[in-house]
């Protein structure tokens, strides 16, 4: 029996998204998969002094799963867990909270300038995130920041980087930075809302708020769930701001967050097994994080 032999434009359609994903795919694997293989085979190695008395050299030990037992039985890596749940439960609602307010409010009939305001709220992103945690570090400090000059004129002196108020200094630090880049996500989902929908609503009675509530916001959920998603990893990686800070508050310790814990056990420690266990064990959690905000989301969009 006769068998069909493919075509050659068949042949030349199917090759076709090969060759365009081609560099795509040779940039992710360089970027991605390649680094996250060297780190997962970097974790099962330990560097240990070939002899107990430091002369030799050293030399590479297999050690398994030991750098990862190592990194979850460390306090400070723990303590940092900790502190970046805190830091997620400020910083998250504040952000998404305040770019889908300042997106709502200047989607609403009754905003003036708007271009203006869309640039002046962008702005801050535009700062690199190192130079941002340095302004603030400045403003932060007492006798150098007229914010803290003036509350202490009235009597209302206030410790920002003390053990109480880190936390919030470094959210608001970040999201200073953040809120106008989040608000233009969501000021461009609320373009795409139908003008017959928002205008069905204004002949049904609602008002701004209303409609705000009721029409806009479900109908950008998934703009929501998005931002949410990349706010919440973009979250637990934080280093800039505590790092920054840190030489200008005691209640900052070195490895405050995660990120800054594996910075010192590769830079400070040269324990780069450790560092690398300790990095793919932050990347779990930034899946595990990820498919929780996913799950959640997709169930708000269909409620």
């Amino acid at each position: 029996m006769a068998t069909a032999t493919p075509r050659p434009g068949r042949r030349r359609h199917t090759a076709a998204p090969v060759l365009f994903l081609a560099p795509f795919l040779l940039l992710f694997a360089a970027t991605l998969l390649a680094p996250i293989g060297y780190a997962l085979w970097m974790s099962l190695f330990r560097e240990q002094a070939a002899s107990g008395l430091g002369f030799g050299g050293t030399k590479t030990l297999f050690v398994g799963a030991g750098n990862y037992l190592r990194a979850l039985d460390d306090p400070g890596f723990r303590r940092g867990f900790a502190h970046i749940a805190l830091y997620c439960a400020v910083y998250i609602p504040v952000m998404v909270g305040g770019a889908l307010a300042l997106a709502l409010l200047l989607d609403s009939a009754l905003a003036r300038a708007k271009r203006f305001f869309q640039l002046a709220y962008f702005l801050p992103h535009a700062v690199p995130g190192l130079i941002a945690a340095i302004i603030w570090g400045f403003l932060y400090t007492p006798g150098l920041s007229p914010v803290l000059d003036l509350l202490s004129a009235f009597g209302a002196d206030w410790d920002v980087l003390g053990a109480d108020g880190a936390v919030f200094a470094m959210a608001n630090a970040a999201t200073w930075q953040w809120i106008g880049y989040n608000m233009v996500i969501f000021y461009a989902a609320l373009q795409a809302v139908p003008r017959e929908t928002l205008e069905a609503a204004v002949v049904d009675g609602a008002g701004q708020l209303r409609t705000a509530v009721s029409v806009k916001l479900p109908m950008i959920r998934s703009s929501v769930v998005l931002t949410t998603l990349f706010t919440a990893v973009g979250a637990i990686q934080l280093f800039n701001e505590p790092e920054v800070l840190r030489s200008r508050s005691a209640a900052i310790s070195p490895d405050w967050s995660p990120v800054m814990f594996i910075y010192q056990a590769a830079f400070t420690r040269h324990d780069y097994g450790l560092a690398a266990a300790a990095s793919l064990l932050l990347a779990v959690l930034g899946a595990a994080l990820s498919f929780v905000i996913t799950r959640l989301g997709n169930r708000w969009k269909e409620a």
